[in-house]
C-alpha cells in the first residue's frame, strides 16, 4: 500500500512529535486537534524544533522548510478523508479512542489504515466496535518520537496481517526499528519497565534511597541515559500511572504490577513533571 499522507490525531507531547517524525522524513501530515488554540500551539513548537535541528546542523535548511511546508493543522476530522494512514495519539481512555476509530470509519476510505499509539490499551478493545478491525492496529512510538528508535507494531485479534506487514514497512522508512507484538498488557516496552518505576518508588518510600540517589546510581552503576524519576518526569507522571495501571488490571490484579501510591498522590497534586515544571525534580523555563 502506497501512503502518500498521514493523519495524526492529538498536539500533545506525543502526537507532535510524531507529526515531527513524519514531516522531517518527507510525509505530508494533517494534525488534529479540538481547538485551534492547541494545535496551532503545537504547529508552532514543531516549527521551533526544527528551526533549533538546523542551528545544531541535525537537519539542512532545506529539508527544515520542505518539512514545514508538509505540516498542516485542522479541527475537522474529514480532513483525514484523502489519508491512507491515521495514527492516534489520544489521552488513553478507552471510550475517546473508541470514539476517534468510530468517527475514522465513516471518513476514511476502505484501504486506509487506522493505528493507534496507546502505549498499554488493547487493540482489540479499541476496535471491538469497528466494522473494519482488520485495518486497524498499534503503531505506538516512544517519547520522544522524533529520537527513541523502536516502534512498536501491535497485532489484535482481527488485525489482518497485510496491515501489520504495511505498518513495519511504514516505520522502516522513517528510519525506525519496527517489533511486531501481539495485543497483551503493556505489550513489551512497558511490561518490561513497570518494575523499573515500581521497585523506584518503592525503594523511595522506604527511605533506603532518596530519589536523587536512585536516579544517580542506575545512571552511572546501570548505565541508564535516564533515571527512574527523571524520565517519569519527562514522560509525564499522570502517563506513567495511567500505563501502570492499564497493566495492573490487564493482568487482572497481577501483584508485580500493582501501582504505587505515591505516584497517585503526585497526579492528584498536578505534579506531572517536566509539562508542569515539577515532579520528582524541578524545572525552570
Amino acid at each position: 500500500m502506497q501512503i502518500n499522507k498521514i493523519g495524526v490525531i492529538g498536539s500533545g507531547t506525543m502526537g507532535a512529535g510524531i507529526a515531527q517524525l513524519l514531516v522531517q522524513n518527507g510525509y505530508p501530515v494533517m494534525l488534529f486537534d479540538i481547538d485551534e488554540k492547541t494545535v496551532t500551539r503545537a504547529k508552532e513548537s514543531i516549527e521551533s524544533k526544527l528551526d533549533r535541528l538546523v542551528v545544531k546542523e541535525k537537519i539542512s535548511l532545506t529539508t527544515s522548510e520542505l518539512a514545514k511546508k508538509n505540516l498542516a493543522t485542522t479541527t475537522d476530522m474529514n480532513s483525514f478523508a484523502d489519508c491512507q494512514l491515521v495514527i492516534e495519539a489520544a489521552p488513553e481512555r478507552l471510550e475517546i479512542k473508541r470514539s476517534i476509530f468510530s468517527q475514522l470509519e465513516e471518513i476514511c476510505t476502505k484501504d486506509s489504515i487506522l493505528a493507534s499509539n496507546t502505549s498499554s490499551l488493547s487493540i482489540t478493545e479499541i476496535s471491538g466496535q469497528s466494522a473494519h478491525p482488520e485495518r486497524i492496529a498499534g503503531l505506538h512510538f516512544f517519547n520522544p518520537a522524533p529520537i527513541m528508535p523502536l516502534v512498536e507494531v501491535v497485532k489484535g485479534l482481527k488485525t489482518a496481517s497485510s496491515t501489520v506487514e504495511t505498518l513495519v514497512e511504514f516505520a522502516k522508512t522513517i528510519h525506525k526499528n519496527p517489533v511486531m507484538c501481539k495485543d497483551t498488557p503493556g505489550f513489551i516496552v512497558n511490561r518490561v519497565a513497570r518494575p523499573f518505576y515500581n521497585e523506584a518508588l518503592r525503594i523511595m518510600n522506604d527511605k533506603i534511597a532518596s530519589v536523587e540517589q536512585i536516579d544517580r546510581i542506575m545512571k552511572r552503576a546501570g548505565n541508564f541515559k535516564m533515571g527512574p524519576f527523571e524520565l517519569q518526569d519527562l514522560i509525564g507522571i499522570d502517563i506513567n500511572f495511567a500505563t501502570t495501571k492499564s497493566v495492573y488490571e490487564g493482568f487482572h490484579g497481577e501483584s508485580r504490577f500493582r501501582p504505587h501510591y505515591y505516584q497517585e498522590r503526585m497526579v492528584q497534586s498536578g505534579s506531572l513533571g517536566r509539562k508542569t515544571k515539577g515532579g520528582f525534580f524541578e524545572y525552570d523555563n
